[in-house]
């Protein structure tokens, strides 16, 4: 009989342990850390940001008074532009209910790695990576910064950069794959034929851009897209 009872003891015991062990039917309470993760993740989503955002409420913020097991958070009405001062109202569900509306004003920072010049850099070069460096600033503040994701030898530098400068974008352009006065090859394109003739480039352009060509016998005048050095297409 008493080793019955402390068997039945025992299974009372470990019942109780596993269910101390499950998450309470209530559910938890909304977190500052939370809040403020998902309103971060919907402005990203919204000005489909590149970069790491960071937000800092500039008032005081107070948690929904109930629990729930599932939270979420909605921005009812966004600014019209990211800034580093802006406001945001939005509104939180519980469960799907709704458990409050706020009114926020916050202060954004988001940074990305850009270009700086780590030696002297030639106007009208074709661009190059390894006189540059990349450093972490706020494209709120510099926000003609030019991104370390821009930049391949289809861009120049439009203009001399001294050292230690961070480059913007009106230090880089496009470089021209046509130059105006330039003979160029044209290929004439309607389905599989192909026919090629020599123009006269009237004006530069990159590669993608449709420029004016003249040709050199007949002197009319035609657009065509550059593909490559000094070479356009026509397509029927």
């Amino acid at each position: 009989m008493i080793r019955r009872l402390i068997l039945l003891l025992s299974l009372a015991l470990a019942t109780v342990a596993r269910a101390g062990d499950e998450p309470s039917p209530a559910g938890t309470p909304l977190t500052r850390d939370e809040f403020m993760s998902a309103v971060s993740g919907n402005l990203v989503n919204h000005f489909n940001l590149e970069g790491d955002l960071q937000l800092e409420m500039l008032r005081s913020w107070s948690a929904p008074v109930r629990l729930a097991r599932q939270w979420s958070v909605e921005i009812a009405e966004y600014p019209s532009v990211l800034a580093t001062s802006m406001l945001a109202r939005c509104r939180v569900l519980a469960d799907g209910q709704p458990a409050g509306e706020y009114t926020l004003t916050l202060h954004a920072s988001l940074w990305r790695d850009a270009w700086a010049a780590r030696q002297p850099v030639a106007a009208n070069e074709t661009f190059d990576s390894s006189v540059l460096e990349t450093r972490r600033v706020d494209f709120l503040r510099e926000r003609d910064a030019l991104p370390a994701t821009v930049g391949d030898h289809g861009f120049m530098f439009a203009r001399a950069i001294q050292p230690n400068r961070l480059l913007t974008w009106r230090d880089v352009s496009r470089r021209p794959l046509v130059r105006k006065g330039d003979l160029v090859e044209v290929a004439a394109i309607d389905g599989l034929l192909s026919v090629t003739l020599k123009g006269v480039a009237m004006e530069n352009g990159a590669a993608g851009d449709t420029v004016t060509i003249r040709n050199p016998d007949s002197k009319k005048e035609f657009a065509a897209q550059v593909v490559a050095e000094n070479r356009v297409q026509i397509r029927f």
